[in-house]
């Protein structure tokens, strides 16, 4: 078996049905910057999104969803630096024309999961210092402090079983990694 070249997914794009709506959402949210945009040949209108000054997008938004049809995603994932960070995003879409919003810790991960005005899932996350083994979510409260939430995190994370520091996950995952891209012969 040969080794495959590094790889990393980079961007994703959806179809929305109504253009506007969905460009102002994502772009009032996430502060997208516009790199470009254009027409389909059937004239269908097409939005490139960065965040990445080095990326000519990492989001795409296109026309071309059937009206009223039922999203396919199961969830568009943004990660963000920091517990504070995902307050930040989390009072940005209290404001934001959301159907729903559900917070969780993850025990890995601190998420806002929001769904867009098309029914889209989103999440913003943030990495906490451990490794449970998932799925595993517990419901928190953004009116709680950051040093609740994390206190709140680090009992669910230490009572779990497969509980580690997830500097030490992430070792392991990257010996395996090296250990099936080894040529096999």
């Amino acid at each position: 078996m040969s080794q495959q070249p590094p790889i990393a997914l980079h961007h994703a794009g959806i179809w929305v049905s109504d253009f506007e709506r969905m460009v102002a959402f994502y772009r009032g949210i996430f502060n997208f910057h516009v790199s470009d945009e254009g027409r389909y040949p059937d004239g269908k209108r097409l939005i490139f999104l960065t965040l990445d000054p080095t990326a000519h997008h990492t989001f795409v938004i296109a026309e071309g969803r059937p009206a009223g049809s039922p999203s396919t995603v199961n969830q568009l994932s943004f990660r963000t630096d920091s517990l504070a960070s995902v307050r930040r995003y989390w009072e940005a879409v209290t404001r934001a024309e959301v159907k729903r919003m559900v917070t969780v810790t993850h025990g890995n991960a601190w998420s806002v999961y929001f769904w867009d005005p098309e029914d889209n899932r989103v999440e913003i996350f943030a990495d906490t210092p451990w490794h449970v083994p998932q799925p595993c979510g517990e419901p928190i409260d953004f009116a709680k402090t950051d040093e609740e939430i994390y206190e709140l995190t680090r009992k669910l994370a230490q009572g779990l079983s497969g509980f580690k520091a997830f500097d030490e996950w992430r070792g392991e995952t990257a010996r395996a990694m090296a250990d099936e891209a080894k040529p096999i012969g």
